[in-house]
């Protein structure tokens, strides 16, 4: 039949619509129940359309706070996590030292290991320094945490580079410094940004490490862990909705611009 072949002909495109669809749907519901106006405590059946979280979403207290705190750690998290494993991933690929291979395989641990495990290692580490449980010590976790994928990310984009490039830049006449900023660092911009990316979701959005290490220090994620113990404010489904369009306005506009690099390096 005409509608069986089609379907065996588009079907990986179908599943992976599926797939996407099912990926998409609980941030649908968020930004659905954004606009609700509960009875009672908890925003978990609608009753009727209101604009009145959006109107005032610091409306709830200490939850702006919380956002912030969490966005200034994640973009510090973001920036060490991408500066060390943007070098670490240059040393991996362009040098060869002793123990090289046992670091390649070390700086994968923390993305198979459990969270829960790193989380308590990280916390017996900082009080067996003495440290004072709080920023410090969740940034120092986060960038931690977030530098095994950078590596990654950034690792897999330097050894799909041609080093004849960089070679021809040098034949040029292009010093060390001209050469990495001109040539190597463009090329390798892709990985990087992907890398920061992944960096700053992951830290935003970290539980478990962060509630081991934070002491009395109050995350955007730990604030809504706990007021789900005790309700949950529609503000809070604001703010999920903000943070999911920007993201997706993001990644609409970085392969926009990708796009228009394409058509005019034709």
């Amino acid at each position: 039949m005409p509608v069986l072949r089609w379907i065996r002909r588009n079907l990986v495109v179908i599943a992976g619509l599926l797939t996407l669809a099912y990926m998409i749907l609980p941030n649908i519901v968020v930004m659905v129940f954004s606009f609700n106006k509960p009875k009672g405590r908890f925003n978990y059946a609608w009753q009727h359309f209101s604009l009145d979280a959006w109107k005032d979403p610091c409306g709830v207290a200490d939850m702006c706070g919380s956002l912030s705190l969490s966005l200034q750690i994640a973009t510090w998290a973001t920036i060490g996590a991408t500066v060390l494993g943007t070098m670490i991933s240059f040393a991996l690929v362009r040098y060869r030292f002793r123990a090289r291979g046992a670091i390649n395989s070390l700086i994968f641990l923390p993305m198979a290991m459990p969270e829960v495990v790193m989380a308590a290692s990280l916390l017996t580490l900082f009080l067996n320094m003495g440290a004072r449980l709080g920023f410090w010590t969740i940034l120092i976790a986060h960038i931690m945490f977030c530098l095994s994928f950078v590596v990654t990310a950034v690792k897999a984009r330097v050894m799909s580079m041609d080093p004849r490039l960089e070679e021809a830049a040098r034949d040029l006449y292009a010093g060390p410094v001209q050469t990495f900023l001109r040539v190597t660092l463009p090329i390798a911009a892709p990985g990087i940004a992907a890398g920061a990316l992944l960096a700053f979701a992951l830290s935003f959005d970290d539980f478990i490490i962060t509630n081991f290490n934070a002491g009395s220090t109050v995350t955007f994620p730990m604030f809504v862990w706990g007021s789900a113990q005790r309700g949950t404010p529609v503000q809070i489904n604001v703010i999920g909705t903000a943070m999911f369009v920007i993201a997706v306005l993001v990644v609409v506009a970085g392969q926009l611009i990708a796009n228009r690099r394409k058509n005019s390096a034709r």
